[in-house]
């Protein structure tokens, strides 16, 4: 069952990401649904649940997009690791911290992206970060945020999985 849901979130994400998404931007900056689902699987199955349906997710959206493969499965994967390795660690999770965890995973995201962009040169790489890595990055951190507080208040959720 659980298998089945996976793969239901993965294959419905690319659909939801292309048409959903346009009509929810802010000048022209979409969210990363991929990455606000691998760690919400992350947060809420663990480590590996995360890391592989991250790394479906990553596959998958890179598809349908012009970036690299390897940098789509490593952030998508490595994103849902650390939300399970880390909601390990933390005795309360708040929306804030989802916030705030996907604000800096999206940006570390970003600016790997930037980077590997051979074409650029420096100054375009930090005109990138300027206009389009942040903003995603702070509304990554907003929906994710927003869709965790969401989620705590209509579901009990002192532990959903068993350790």
């Amino acid at each position: 069952m659980k298998f089945l849901s996976y793969l239901i979130l993965v294959l419905l994400l690319v659909p939801v990401q292309m048409t959903l998404l346009p009509h929810l931007s802010v000048g022209n900056i979409k969210p990363d649904l991929g990455l606000v689902a691998a760690a919400f699987v992350g947060l809420f199955a663990g480590e590996m649940d995360g890391l592989l349906v991250g790394f479906a997710i990553g596959w998958v959206l890179s598809l349908f997009s012009a970036g690299e493969l390897w940098l789509s499965l490593l952030t998508h994967g490595g994103v849902g690791f650390l939300a399970g390795f880390v909601v390990r660690q933390v005795s309360h999770v708040t929306s804030i911290f989802v916030g705030v965890l996907l604000l800096a995973v999206s940006l570390a995201s970003g600016l790997l992206a930037a980077v590997t962009l051979t074409t650029l040169d420096r100054a375009q790489v930090w005109q990138m970060v300027g206009a389009i890595v942040l903003p995603q990055a702070c509304f990554d951190g907003l929906v994710g945020a927003g869709l965790y507080w969401l989620l705590s208040q209509r579901v009990q959720m002192a532990r959903l999985r068993t350790e």
